[in-house]
């Protein structure tokens, strides 16, 4: 079983739609492997297509971001907030069909109100001056972290909500 079994692609992506227009987020829904399925960005801010634009900030923040918070949203099976590597708020909520894992829902690129961007491991990781990241860093919008458990718990309602009308299409619930 996969995502696409329950919703197809275009419903996936209503929902990124929402939960960007709820949050500012740039959402993803992400396969088993931590793979978009539906291949579309919102982006927040400036740094964040800087940093995905070069394979080793894709690689070292983005990707390893998604591994580590992802496999512990799938461990608990609970929506979690955390931060990458360059200091923005992550958020992941795994979507589960009875007991099999299908993948996850998740938003990034703000900033938590009591955070800060990590200009300098980001300047080292794309091995881009400082001062640019520093400037880029302007554009990140803070999130508050009431706000950013707000969206992780209407996420996680919706992912229920959706899984709930696959159950119920297929008289397995």
């Amino acid at each position: 079983m996969k995502l696409t079994d329950i919703l197809p692609v275009e419903q996936w992506i209503e929902l990124e739609n929402e939960i960007h227009m709820k949050s500012g987020l740039n959402p993803t829904i992400y396969d088993t492997e931590g793979v978009s399925i539906t291949r579309t960005s919102t982006f927040p801010n400036t740094l964040c297509p800087e940093i995905k634009s070069i394979p080793k900030g894709q690689t070292f923040i983005c990707s390893s971001a998604h591994q580590n918070i992802a496999g512990d949203a799938e461990e608990r099976r609970e929506p979690v907030v955390d931060a990458c590597d360059a200091g923005l708020t992550k958020i992941v909520v795994p979507i589960y069909v009875g007991d099999t894992f299908l993948g996850a829902a998740g938003g990034c690129g703000l900033l938590p109100e009591d955070g800060e961007v990590e200009s300098f491991l980001v300047s080292k990781t794309l091995d881009m001056d400082e001062g640019k990241i520093e400037e880029l860093a302007k554009s990140v919008p803070v999130i508050s972290n009431d706000k950013a458990q707000n969206v992780a718990v209407f996420m996680k309602e919706r992912i229920k909500a959706i899984v709930a009308a696959y159950l119920s299409s297929t008289d397995m619930a």
